[in-house]
């Protein structure tokens, strides 16, 4: 699962893209995510329909079928499994032709709290952050759909972020991690040219990432401080 990050903005080395969203779009729903979390505005990357050229723009975080009839119904869909994505009614159209990336800076995950037997038990739970090794901002693999309001005509973009098995590293504190998009394959990932490019939905190399514990300030979703991915000492730790 993925359900918090940090995005401090559009930019994603590597790519090139336009602005896609208006002034007041921007104006109206943009702050720096130092603590991003579902049904918040973000920043996705995505091919532009009928061109060659990809745009930056603002999308809600949680994805909207585009024949749902009332959102409010159904469940908020932040990830997408890659498992069985590609025949999925809510995300099997959105996978095969509206593919994009979310830049960050960073993700949090939850580390469960153990018994003396080494099964999680209930407790608080350590929260880490998790970055590239080099500090640069990364790419993670989303998909993104149109949906209209019946009654209002008022069109709401929605993402997706999709899911696989974790990495050695991630494998340490869950059972999910974000699929992440390396650079060189950008390309094949955007296109949407593949209705089915399942061989990127793979774990990450550990060896290009870092993870560190941090306070549990990142569990309150209202905190947005930059301060959220300070490291904290092991004496610290629960």
């Amino acid at each position: 699962m993925c359900g918090r990050l940090k995005q401090t903005g559009p930019e994603l080395p590597g790519i090139f893209s336009e602005m896609g969203s208006t002034e007041e779009e921007v104006a109206r729903a943009w702050k720096a995510h130092y603590n991003g979390s579902p049904t918040q505005w973000l920043w996705i990357v995505r091919r532009i329909p009928g061109s060659g050229r990809n745009e930056h723009c603002l999308m809600r975080w949680g994805l909207i079928p585009n024949w749902a009839k009332d959102p409010t119904t159904m469940p908020l869909m932040f990830n997408a499994r890659c498992e069985g994505i590609q025949d999925k009614p809510a995300f099997r159209g959105a996978y095969k032709s509206r593919r994009c990336l979310v830049p960050v800076d960073n993700f949090f995950e939850w580390r469960k709290t153990l018994g003396e037997n080494g099964k999680p038990i209930k407790g608080p739970k350590q929260p880490y952050a998790i970055a590239m090794a080099d500090g640069s901002k990364f790419a993670l693999g989303g998909i993104w759909e149109s949906w209209t309001d019946p009654a209002t005509g008022i069109i709401t973009r929605s993402f997706a972020i999709v899911t696989c098995e974790p990495n050695s590293l991630i494998a340490t504190i869950h059972d999910r991690m974000p699929v992440i998009i390396a650079p060189d394959n950008y390309e094949r990932w955007m296109a949407n040219i593949e209705p089915d490019p399942a061989d990127l939905m793979v774990p990450f190399p550990s060896e290009l990432m870092a993870m560190w514990p941090i306070s549990s300030k990142v569990s309150t979703a209202s905190y947005n401080q930059p301060d959220v991915t300070d490291p904290i000492e092991d004496d610290q730790l629960r």
